[in-house]
Parts: structure tokens; sequence; C-alpha cells
């Protein structure tokens, strides 16, 4: 294998003898420009000088292609080493002037001052009144269940004795998906399902979101919340749906709070009725405004739970139902005079209630 030698000042020197003398020198220099450097600005000019395209150390690693292969084990092992060795000590300045420049920004501040208070965030007004009357029906004896929000027509009308000619069904007034199934209209479509699962006597409320093509105005929104509740057993009457339902509202709202029950019609109860409860809204006069539908459980219900589990549980029994705007509950329990604050996120409204 041939060696190449190059004179210099008249000295003969091998290849690599040459290579390890521009390493230990571009080694010594890059170091030397590290430590000069006295901000991080001038740290990266300096790395950029050593090892950039055109750089110092770069230009000596170029060489490693011209020295002969049985000295390139040696070269290179002494270029990885002067490489990390000036790979560490950039790392280790750009800690040190970090640290000294973290030392000038804090340098004067009085670290025994109080620190600047974070605003508070809070829970949404219609999180607050949720919880509010979940404590309140949940005191009552009624306890939590829960459902999809994706439903199927069994479920969310054929149960509940909605007929498939009923404008509820139509695709202007629910949001159905390709494969039949649908976002439930109401949350009573956890009362189907507990009834399916389980034998009487049923006391549950089932608080949650339901969706309608609805236009949205001041106090209507196509997506919204619902608490509903149910209660099956023998002998229940339209008596224990209205003193429930007062004492809920007066619970709520107060014990001057004014409740208005209206005859209204619902597939799913026999009797049935609208409740109303005055508004009262700074700048506006006091209305009556409807906050849910409530009735007696229509027996036609009781038979299709029956017919389709084939568990004949419900023969005989009675019970009411309600439904329960969340929102509206809201309107009335803040005075708010349009539903769409509501949806809005004006930090601003919200951090009334915080």
């Amino acid at each position: 294998m041939d060696v190449i030698y190059l004179t210099k000042s008249g000295v003969w020197y091998s290849f690599s003898a040459m290579m390890k003398e521009e390493i230990a020198k571009a080694k010594a220099e890059a170091l030397a420009k590290i430590a000069e450097a006295d901000s991080v600005k001038k740290l990266e000019e300096a790395r950029v000088a050593i090892l950039g395209k055109k750089g110092a150390f770069t230009k000596v690693q170029q060489g490693m292609r011209d020295v002969p292969p049985a000295e390139k084990p040696t070269v290179g092992a002494l270029l990885h080493e002067a490489r990390g060795a000036v790979d560490a000590a950039l790392e280790a300045r750009l800690l040190q002037l970090q640290v000294m420049e973290d030392e000038k920004r804090v340098a004067g501040i009085d670290l025994t001052l109080p620190a600047a208070t974070l605003p508070m965030g809070g829970l949404h007004p219609i999180s607050l009144v949720r919880e509010e009357a979940v404590r309140i029906l949940r005191r009552m004896g009624f306890s939590l269940a829960d459902g999809p929000e994706i439903e199927d027509e069994w479920h969310c009308f054929d149960a509940l004795n909605t007929p498939e000619d009923h404008p509820a069904r139509n695709e202007k007034d629910t949001f159905y998906f390709d494969s039949g199934k649908l976002l439930r209209t109401q949350t009573s479509t956890v009362q189907a399902r507990v009834m399916e699962s389980q034998a009487p006597p049923v006391r549950i409320i089932c608080p949650g979101s339901a969706f309608r093509r609805d236009a949205i105005d001041a106090t209507h929104l196509s997506a919204f919340n619902q608490i509903e509740g149910l209660y099956v057993d023998r002998e229940v009457s339209v008596g224990d749906l209205k003193g429930t339902l007062e004492y809920f509202l007066k619970a709520l709202f107060g014990d001057e709070t004014a409740v208005r029950f209206r005859p209204h019609f619902f597939p799913f109860t026999e009797p049935s009725f609208e409740i109303d409860v005055q508004l009262r809204a700074a700048g506006q006069a006091p209305r009556w405004i409807e906050i849910a539908g409530c009735g007696m459980v229509n027996p036609a219900v009781f038979e299709n739970i029956d017919s389709k589990t084939g568990k004949n549980l419900y023969s005989g029994c009675t019970g009411f139902a309600f439904g329960i705007g969340l929102e509206r509950l809201a309107m009335i329990r803040w005075g708010i005079r349009d539903i769409r604050l509501l949806i809005e996120n004006d930090v601003r409204f919200l951090a009334q209630f915080h």
C-alpha cells in the first residue's frame, strides 16, 4: 500500500500526521472561540463559524477522505474525540450564558413581593343549575341514569308511543344519520332503556344533551340540555306529579315562585301538561316562559316496553314523567333575557357566575 508523504519546510510528514495536527489546531481554536462568546447570540455565531457548512472544523472533517485507509481508524477516532469536546463545550457554555442572562433579568426584583394573582375560572351557569337541580331531586329519592346520545328510532319514538307520522320523526325536525340512527331529541330515551332492564318501582332522573332542528332564537337552541324524570309504581297520581314538580321548582327558585300547569298533548303521557314559570329579567316586564313538559305515563308506553322485553313487568303500573330544559332553568334562576347568551362564550357574561 502506498503511503503519501508531504513536505513542509523541508520536513517530511505523513498525511495522517498532518491531519492530526490540523485536528488539534481546529479543536484548540474552536474551544477558544466558545470560551470568548459572552452572549447566546455570539455563541451561536461561534457555532456556525466552527461547525457550519463552511466552518473551520467542517473543513478539517472533509480532509478525512484523503487519509489512507490503514490510518483512517486512528485519525477518525481523534476527530471524533475532538468533535465531542467541541459539542460538550458548546452545550456547557450555552447553559452558563443562559444562567447569566436569567440572573440579569431578575436582578433588582424583590422576591419577597406577593405574586400576581391569576384570574380564576368557574363553572358554566348550565353546569351550576344542573348540579343544583340534581342535588334537589336526589334528596327527593331520584337516582341518576344515563344513556347514549346517538339513538335508534325504537328508544326515541316507538317505545314512547310516538307514531310514524308524528312531526318529530320528520327529517326537518330531527338529525338523522345515513345508518338510520339519530341524535336523541330528548333524554326520555334513557327512561325507555331503564324500564327495559329494571322492574318497577322506578324513580330516576336523566340529565344530558338533546338535539332538534329548531331555529335558534331568544328561547330555543338546536343543541340543548335537559333533565328528565320518571317515577313508576303502583297508584302514582297526578297529585304526586304536581307536588313533586312544585316542590322542586320552589326549592330551586324560592318559595314565592309562581308555577303554572297548562293542559297539553304528548304521545307518551296522558294527561299531559306544560309548566310555565315567570322570567324576571332586568329591564323587562315579568313574563311566563315554558320550562317543562310532563304528564302521567301513557299506558301504551308500558305495553310497548313489556312487548319488547316479553317480561310483562309494568302491567297495572302508573307513573309520571317530566322533561325540563336546563337552559330555561338558568334563564329563570338568574334573570337571563336571551338563551343565546349561554352559548356565545362571552367571558364578560360568564364571569358574573364565578
